[in-house]
């Protein structure tokens, strides 16, 4: 029942089942006499009716079944009731914790404490709050359509996080108990927010009924506790000012809302349709509903808006907004047609839209809180960003100038901020620093201004562009200077952040870890995700005690190195929980503890990776400070210690929770090996000068060791004893500050040789000292004979180590370096081995004696490692090999003392179980086993057979087989996934590859930096290329997104896997450090390219998504850019090689083009009186010049990068100088001669190609050693290349001699073909392939020209000759080219392809035979030389007759004559087809001009670009139909296969190749029109004339087709659909286009009759008032409208004309369907 202000459910409950009776109530009334006769008729009223109304819960048997999802959900929320029971109980108590102490290791111990847990509440807040709004956001639909799982997964999340916070909360206001009431507060505080959880599992309980206010209410209410508890432990990171705005945007989306919903109801009440408008009102509810819905989402996250996940659930409920408005206005515009009403609902649509962006901003640009940004990080990150786009922009000029504008802007802002500063500066010193940082900028600046006025003068210099990059350069490195404090700051303060955020998704990963237990059935993952989650919750606190540092100490170096320590050590055990976690997922039955953990881990994983990157941003910012920083925690460990003495003295020192006797005493004696380790690892660094010493290491160890001391003082019972202790580590850490301040010396002074022995000497010191004092020998973990026998073992491994240094010392320093590495390996192990021998000891003095003597070893092996050295550095220093033997000789000496000490020790003690006969049985039978062993040795060495070494293979082959079907497998896996939006396996591959960039030592790199570079380069490329497509297809189809996301995964792990082999080879050091950082940036902006891409699969209709996928797309593409520009700076010299291959390429086809001018008698000198004498001496000079840059080429494979850039940039410009100067000399010669201008630019071509191949060899070889087979190839191509310049000498002095310049042009053109045929039989496989018959064609050149060189030695004329030369090397380049492309096919099979390369060869050697005998015929004729001509051409055209037949084996049964008219009306089609694809593909790359800023709306544009777009592809399918229409007609043997029919034949495919040309060419025609008319240099009507041009050739076309075709036949039925489908598009775009222009040209004369009101328009005609003025001002208007008129005439006959001659050249058969 409906009441007019609330809605009653009545229900009803039936108990059984009847039959339904009819019948009637309204019975007439019937009067009776009454038992006891009349009676008296009394008179009243009916009592006020009441009414009772009784409320409660539906009866649970009348509601509809749950389905298993939800009963999923009902199980979830009743274990996260019991959780957050559970939590209210544990806070009813506070921590109890012992009594501490008041020292200051006690007084850290709390401050870190509190940190911690501070840190951890928060990230448990943040987890909360995000939960509660991921259940806001779930349940807001219809409950079919709701993810049950998911809100599983959110409820879990909460009651996972509460149950943690709860035990935080605990320990915290118990360490807060100091503060008066803050504890309590606290705990308060902590109770409430638990009851706000309650109330809210309670409100989204399936079964609860309750209506959604209460929902969002429960959800507002955690907002609120959250907030509370966030102030009461300080971590209220968000102002109230931020939140203030946050709330008031959230609001403003509400009223909003709430004004589009008045005008959807306005069109829902004037909408006839009721369905419609119920939709409209359903659509309008939706809306309200939904910025509610993103009101109370705000409350909640607002507190911890700071937390990306937050945000995430914040800017998610934004979406759904959008949704609803997009839904809102669809409903409106199918509701109605009133404009006004429509315009109201849009308007109202787009102010939701503009509050919602100005809401998500805000959110996004919480980073920076509000506040401007820096005066200095905007101007420098300009620099930066325009730099990198001048590096990728080499080659074009004016975007380098454009952007060097931008760049001179930019640093003069930075210039003027930083004069500004010095300007206030109080510190004197402070003051000059900026300003002498200012005038280096400006300095710079300056020369990069000039640079860039060069490149605007000659931008077609590439020096003067090489000048500009360099002078970017130097700007870039003076910027880095100038703001380098600017910079260093906010990398840290990324840091910080990373490190913030991956300590927190830590622990969320750690209590989804513990919530997913109960329900893992595998119990080996689970305890692996159990070690997992206590390596990470131990390096957790050091991470935030990190972040907390360097916040509080933001100036402070120290505390920054601490967070960068701090970092890369989380890394490690952060990837294993991640690894950990993912594969316990599947294990996991409890599908939303499975969700959690599985999120969790991929968030982790995401943070993972900004954390790596950011870390080793800022180590390099921060540049070598570890020593300094050890050194200050060892003294500040020093201080604990004495500060711990005294309380250990006062009675008051106590031991920190955790700490036993037991534990300590262990600690402290497991720190000897790693003392050792570290002092070994400082010893290396500082001998070899390196400042990028990671002295984290032995800080932690010290620490350890400082904790473990104070703990044994601590919890002994001794007061002396632990007064004795706290000395004996103050002794160790006064030492270990010694040996580090030492250390730090040494590193200034690398080569002095005093510091160096003082060093080894103070660390051995050091070390034993350390033994000594303690003296607490780790536990013996073997028998004695165990440790006897490691001991002898080790001692022989150290003393073949030693002896290898000795060796390797005089060698290279790379096998000192070997031979040092294993040195120290084997010393470590040998300690090991000591120490243990030592603990078998039973007497103090017997374990002295035994430390002693590994002292003495220590010292001996410090002094080894000097000597070795020194003998390194200096072969031919005096005493060095004697000091380096007496060194070794005193090691060895100690070696063999120790092993005999080490015998000695215990002579009564066995060292095996076995008995005297049975050791000297064993020395026997050992004996006997080394005989046989050393003669098998000697047999095999001689036989050299491996047993079953024919199965290596077949395994390889299987194995790697078997890894590509497992590729195989993963990318179908990945495509089918990101197929349905599901890409977090795409994103863990790119995380995956993001840390094995970074990890430690690559393998050993097979190939060079080139190489990489090379592979670099075309995996970033298509990245880039897959990002753009990114763009297109989120507007056009989203479907397609998985798969290029999926390319984009597969290309960036191939690209992080070269790029760690190219940082390896990369020369400086840096470069190879910038270029793991540019990859690992790019591989950031991937994964959240892929996350966007999966997003909008999964929501395609979502405009802010889309927004974001093409702003990530734009910023993968950028990183691209710089991932470009690091490999580029990488490899100057590689680079420049690429850039002057890519110029000589150019000049080689510029050459031809010449050639071809020449040919035609064209090639004309620019002055008449020009002659070649006046070229010779710079053709002379500028080739003899590009011999010494081919010297310097090839010196410069072998030196720097610098220099091999200037070789290569210089031959580049001398091969550009050469050839034009050759141009003009054979333009001199004149168009009389055309053969010798050809010959002439023929050599200086076969110089250009010889060049190119040259700068191709440099490039490959540029760095291998001298004996690379690359070495060799370069040799060669350098042999090749001065044999050509010299035949250019030899043509050049030749030209001028009629009587030898036949001769010279012959003998160039044998050597021309030479080298030709060294490229034809080299094994590289063509990079493309050709057709049989295109081979064939090539062919039949060759007979003519081998007739032609008969002829030339027949007659001996010098014009002969040349005209052969010329011809031949043509002919014999292009059957070569042909002949390798037809043959690598790969339909072609091996035999064949062999034969075909064999008469290739064949019948160049022939021909070239041929050549040779014409050159002897000249040079030295006799009577019997002639004759012979015959005999060599009949060898050539054997040779000829055999490729074809090779040719024809190619194609097999289908070969097919090249000369069939039938087949050359195909091939003609087919080009056709090709031709109008190939303007299909410019039309594609067409955009319109920019359009002016106006009010008139021009895309009309688009329309014609869309239209032609259409038509060419219409065009390009209606050919193909021709074409299978005239295969049909060849199959039925109507043409081609009649020998009769073979001139009619020939007539019709004449005819059909005709019509395909003119439908190609009209089509073409239609591409430029439509280009020209976008670009504004073309009329309309030329658009309309090209299109019904189109028209008409396919018509032409579609009668060709059908002379002789059926007309029932499918072919035709096809062919004539496909034309009636061509012309229906064609005529509708027309019409539309001619639509566009119409509105556009309606549109401009309103605006223009409006502006008439406005002003007057210049233009208007001046009519003259005088009367004979005007006369003839009317005389002048009507001459001109005449002559229009006869102009326009005399186009129309001229078109006729056009068209009769056109009409002349038509078939019989066209020219009858014309009439």
């Amino acid at each position: 029942i409906t009441g007019n202000s609330q809605s009653t459910i009545l229900q009803q409950q039936f108990n059984r089942v009847g039959q339904v009776e009819h019948g009637s109530v309204a019975l007439p009334g019937i009067l009776r006499s009454g038992s006891v006769g009349p009676e008296t008729l009394n008179m009243g009223t009916m009592p006020s009716p009441q009414q009772h109304i009784t409320t409660g819960q539906m009866h649970l048997g009348h509601m509809p079944p749950l389905s298993a999802a939800q009963q999923a959900l009902v199980g979830t929320i009743n274990t996260s009731m019991q959780a957050v029971q559970q939590a209210q109980s544990d806070l009813e108590e506070v921590e109890e914790l012992p009594p501490l102490g008041d020292d200051m290791a006690s007084k850290m111990w709390i401050q870190n404490k509190m940190d911690e847990s501070k840190h951890d509440i928060h990230s448990q807040v943040d987890a909360i709050t995000a939960g509660t709004a991921s259940v806001v956001n779930l349940t807001a639909g219809d409950p079919t359509d709701t993810d049950y799982t998911a809100v599983g997964c959110a409820i879990t999340t909460i009651s996972s996080n509460l149950t943690e916070m709860s035990k935080g909360v605990k320990l915290l206001a118990a360490l807060m108990e100091d503060e008066v009431g803050s504890g309590q507060d606290l705990m308060r505080a902590a109770k409430t927010l638990t009851g706000a959880v309650s109330d809210l599992l309670n409100a989204v309980e399936p079964t609860s009924g309750e209506p959604r206010q209460t929902v969002l209410t429960a959800a507002g209410s955690i907002g609120q506790a959250s907030g509370d508890l966030l102030r009461q432990i300080g971590e209220n990171e968000t102002d109230e000012r931020f939140q203030d705005v946050l709330m008031n945007l959230a609001k403003a989306v509400a009223n909003a809302a709430a004004m589009m919903v008045l005008k959807a109801k306005n069109v829902a009440q004037v909408s006839e349709d009721s369905v419609l408008q119920n939709r409209v009102i359903a659509a309008a509810t939706q809306c309200a509903l939904s910025t509610s819905q993103l009101v109370a989402c705000a409350k909640v996250v607002s507190p911890t808006i700071s937390s990306p996940v937050c945000q995430e659930q914040l800017i998610e409920a934004g979406k759904l907004v959008d949704r609803s408005v997009e839904g809102c206005v669809k409903a409106c515009l199918s509701a109605t047609s009133d404009g006004e009403l429509l315009k109201a609902v849009s308007a109202a649509a787009g102010i939701v839209t503009q509050a919602l962006s100005d809401l998500i901003a805000h959110v996004r640009n919480y980073a920076t809180r509000g506040e401007p940004i820096g005066r200095y990080d905007q101007a420098t990150d300009t620099i930066m960003t325009v730099t990198e786009s001048i590096f990728c922009n080499m080659g074009d000029a004016g975007e380098m100038v454009r952007q060097a504008r931008v760049l001179a802007q930019a640093t003069s802002d930075l210039v003027n901020a930083m004069r500004s500063d010095a300007e206030v500066e109080v510190d004197v010193n402070n003051s000059k620093k900026l300003l002498a940082a200012a005038k280096l900028l400006a300095d710079a600046t300056a020369r990069m201004v000039e640079a860039a006025k060069g490149a605007a003068a000659y931008p077609e210099n590439e020096d003067q562009q090489q000048k500009l990059r360099e002078a970017a350069e130097g700007l870039r490195v003076a910027t880095n200077a100038a703001a380098q404090n600017a910079i260093k700051k906010k990398l840290i303060t990324r840091l910080e952040n990373a490190a913030k955020q991956a300590a927190a998704a830590a622990t969320q990963t750690i209590a989804a870890s513990q919530n997913a237990a109960a329900s893992n059935k595998n119990s080996a993952a689970h305890q692996k995700l159990v070690q997992s989650c206590r390596a990470v919750a131990d390096h957790i606190p050091q991470l935030v005690q990190g972040v907390r540092g360097s916040q509080g100490q933001p100036e402070d170096g120290s505390a920054q190195l601490a967070l960068i320590i701090a970092s890369q050590n989380f890394l490690q055990p952060g990837n294993k929980i991640v690894s950990s976690a993912k594969s316990s997922v599947p294990t996991v039955t409890d599908q939303a503890a499975a969700m959690q953990l599985g999120q969790c881990a991929k968030n982790l994983a995401t943070c993972l990776a900004e954390l790596r990157t950011a870390a080793q941003t800022a180590h390099e910012a921060c540049g070598p400070m570890e020593i300094d920083s050890a050194l200050i925690a060892v003294q500040t460990l020093k201080n604990e210690l004495q500060d711990a003495k005294m309380a250990a003295s006062e009675g008051h020192l106590k031991p920190l929770p955790g700490e036993s006797l037991e534990k300590c005493t262990q600690d402290l004696g497991g720190t000897s090996k790693a003392v050792g380790s570290s002092m070994a690892q400082l010893l290396t660094c500082a001998a070899q000068g390196n400042e990028h010493y990671t002295g984290n290491t032995l800080t932690l160890i010290h620490n350890t060791l400082a904790q473990a001391a104070r703990g044994v003082a601590a919890t002994t019972s001794d007061p002396a004893g632990a007064t004795a202790m706290l000395d004996s580590a103050h002794e160790v850490m006064e030492g270990s500050a010694k040996l580090i301040s030492e250390a730090r010396d040494a590193l200034v002074a690398p080569g002095d040789a005093e510091i160096q022995q003082r060093l080894a000497s103070l660390s051995v010191v050091t070390f034993f000292t350390f033994i000594f004092i303690f003296l607490q020998l780790p536990p013996c973990s073997k028998t004695f004979q165990e440790a006897q026998s490691d001991l002898n073992q080790t001692a022989a491994d150290l003393n073949q180590s030693a002896g290898d240094v000795v060796h390797a010392s005089r060698g290279t320093t790379c096998r000192l370096a070997d031979a040092s590495g294993k040195f120290s390996e084997d010393f470590d192990e040998f300690l090991d081995a000591g120490i243990e021998m030592a603990g078998h000891t039973q007497s103090k003095d017997d374990q002295m004696q035994v430390i002693g003597n590994l002292k003495n070893i220590s010292m001996a092996s410090s002094k080894l490692l000097l000597a070795a050295k020194s003998l390194s550095v200096d072969p031919a220093a005096g005493n060095a090999k004697n000091l380096l033997t007496a060194a070794a000789r005193y090691f060895r000496t100690c070696i063999i003392y120790k092993q005999c000490m080490g015998l000695l020790d215990n002579p009564n003690e066995p060292v095996s179980d076995l008995s005297y006969f049975d050791c000297i049985e064993s020395v026997m039978e050992n004996s006997k086993i080394l005989g046989e062993s050393m003669a098998g040795i000697s047999h095999n060495c001689k036989t050299g057979d491996v047993p079953a070494a024919h199965t290596h293979d077949a395994i390889a082959e299987a194995a790697q087989l078997m890894r590509e079907a497992v590729d195989d497998l993963l990318l179908t896996l990945n495509e089918a996934a990101s197929e349905v939006g599901m890409v977090s396996g795409m994103v863990d591959s790119i995380a995956d590859a993001m840390g094995k960039l970074g990890e430690g030592t690559p393998p050993e790199p097979e190939g060079s930096f080139v190489e990489y570079q090379t592979t670099m380069v075309r995996y970033s490329k298509a990245i880039a290329v897959s990002a753009q497509e990114m763009i297109t297809k989120s507007v056009s189809a989203p479907e397609d997104l998985g798969s290029l996301a999926s390319h984009i995964t597969a290309d960036y792990s191939q690209l992080a896997v070269q790029g760690r082999l190219a940082a390896s080879t990369a020369e400086p050091e840096e470069i190879g450090v910038q270029i793991k950082t540019r990859v690992q940036e790019l591989g950031h902006g991937c994964i959240v390219l892929v996350q966007k891409a999966g997003a909008l699969q999964i929501s395609p209709s979502d405009s802010f998504t889309k927004r974001e996928l093409i702003e990530c797309a734009r910023t993968v593409t950028e990183k691209v850019s710089m991932v470009l520009s690091a490999l580029q700076a990488g490899n100057k010299g590689t680079q420049a090689c690429i850039t002057a291959g890519s110029a000589v390429s150019g000049i080689i086809a510029d050459l031809d083009t010449t050639i071809m001018f020449a040919s035609a008698g064209t090639l004309n000198a620019e002055n008449d009186s020009d002659s070649f004498a006046d070229h010779r001496e710079n053709i002379l000079k500028t080739a003899k010049a590009l011999v010494e840059d081919t010297k310097n080429l090839v010196s410069g494979a072998a030196s720097s990068q610098e220099k091999l850039a200037q070789a290569a940039q210089s031959s580049a410009k001398t091969i550009t100088d050469l050839t034009d100067v050759v141009k003009l000399g054979a333009a001199s010669i004149g168009p009389d001669d055309p053969e010798t201008q050809v010959v002439l630019i023929n050599a200086v071509k076969d110089v250009a190609k010889a060049l190119a191949e040259l700068i191709s060899a440099t490039k490959c070889a540029a760095g291998k050693a001298a004996d690379d087979p690359s070495m060799f190839q370069l040799k060669s191509a350098a042999k090749v290349m001065v044999t050509n310049v010299t035949s250019l000498l030899k043509t050049v002095k030749a030209v001028e001699d009629e009587a030898s310049r036949g001769t010279r042009a012959l003998e160039a053109t044998i050597e021309c073909i030479k080298q030709e045929l060294t490229l034809f039989q080299s094994k590289e496989a063509p990079e493309k392939s050709t057709t049989p018959e295109e081979f064939i064609r090539m062919t039949k050149g060759i007979t003519t020209a081998t007739a032609k060189a008969v002829a030339a030695g027949n007659s001996a004329r010098q014009e002969d000759v040349i005209s052969t030369a010329n011809l031949s090397r043509k002919v014999i380049a292009d059957m070569l080219i042909t002949c390798k492309q037809a043959a690598y096919h790969e339909e072609v099979s091996e035999e064949v392809r062999n034969r075909a390369l064999l008469y290739g060869t064949e019948c160049t050697n022939g021909y070239i035979d041929l050549l040779e005998h014409v050159l002897q015929v000249l040079q030295k004729p006799t009577g019997d030389q002639k004759p012979k001509l015959v005999m060599f051409s009949k060898k050539v055209a054997a040779a000829v007759t055999e490729l074809i037949q090779a040719a024809e084996a190619m194609k097999g049964t289908e070969w097919v004559d090249p000369e069939d008219p039938t087949v050359i009306a195909e091939t003609e089609l087919l080009g056709a087809a090709a031709s109008i694809e190939a303007a299909a593909k410019k039309l594609e790359q067409l955009k319109p001009r920019a359009k002016p800023r106006q009010a008139i709306s021009l895309d009309f544009e688009e329309q014609i670009l869309e239209a032609a777009k259409s038509i060419a592809a219409a065009t390009s399918a209606l050919v193909k139909s021709a074409s299978a229409a005239q295969r049909e007609l060849v199959a039925q043997g109507k043409v081609g296969a009649i020998p009769a029919n073979a001139v009619d034949d020939g007539q019709w495919s004449q005819g059909l190749i005709s019509a395909a040309r003119m439908v190609a060419a009209a089509t073409s025609n239609l591409c430029e029109a439509a280009n020209a008319s976008v670009q504004g240099h073309a009329s309309e009507e030329k658009l309309v004339s090209s299109a019904k041009q189109v028209a008409a050739s396919t018509a032409q076309l579609l009668v060709a087709c059908k002379v002789k075709a059926e007309q029932d036949s499918e072919a035709m039925r096809r062919l004539q659909v496909t034309h009636s489908i061509f012309l229906e598009l064609l005529m509708c775009h027309l019409q539309a286009a001619g639509n566009a222009v119409k509105r556009a040209s309606d549109s401009l004369v309103r605006a223009a009759q409006k502006a008439a009101f406005n002003k007057t328009d210049d233009d208007n005609v001046v009519v003259k008032t005088r009367f004979v003025g005007g006369i003839a001002q009317i005389i002048a208007a009507q001459e001109e409208m005449l002559r229009k008129e006869r102009e326009l005439e005399e186009a129309r006959k001229k078109l006729a004309q056009i068209r009769q001659q056109q009409y002349k050249f038509l078939p019989s058969e066209l020219r009858e369907d014309e009439d």
